[in-house]
């Protein structure tokens, strides 16, 4: 027998999915940083009711953008952040009001360039592995975490904010029938 797949599933893997297409878009006009991935794997977090494919959809999301846009140094450091994120955003569930996906967004951010600029770090020679090292790399990073947390905070609340009108829209829709 088929089982029948909700449509909240089918909502929440339609916006991670275009999210993904505008991770590409801003790779093709050279808008660094300012991309989806956080906002991303924050809202599979909040919104995917499976825990699995909250995990499993950004990841695979990711791995095909990275397939096309092309491969880099520190790839599964960026996974680890993202699933990082995902987790994060278990928070969320049951909370996607505006001020905890704005906290939430910011605090996604923050895991994002906290975890990645240590990995970037730790293993070169770019900096020493002091005190000194690592907040010289995370202060190197300052003007890519800007940009960051600007496309973060738009791409949350566009993620988010679709899916509660397109919920609410459908819910509307299957109570009137």
């Amino acid at each position: 027998m088929l089982r029948k797949i909700p449509s909240h599933f089918w909502i929440v893997t339609a916006l991670i999915l275009i999210a993904a297409l505008m991770r590409l878009l801003t790779n093709y006009f050279s808008i660094w940083n300012f991309t989806p991935i956080t906002a991303m794997a924050l809202f599979s977090g909040a919104a995917m009711k499976d825990k699995r494919m909250a995990f499993l959809i950004p990841l695979a999301a990711m791995l095909i953008t990275d397939a096309i846009i092309g491969f880099y140094s520190g790839v599964f450091v960026v996974y680890f952040a993202l699933l990082l994120i995902t987790l994060f955003g278990l928070i969320l569930r049951n909370r996607i009001k505006v001020m905890p996906v704005i906290l939430g967004s910011l605090g996604a951010s923050v895991i994002f360039y906290l975890v990645t600029n240590f990995a970037l770090f730790y293993p070169t020679w770019l900096y020493p592995h002091s005190i000194t090292g690592i907040m010289s790399s995370y202060t190197a990073a300052i003007p890519f975490f800007r940009t960051a947390v600007a496309g973060d905070l738009i791409y949350s609340v566009l993620l988010f904010s679709s899916y509660v009108l397109i919920s609410r829209r459908l819910t509307a829709t299957e109570t009137v029938s």
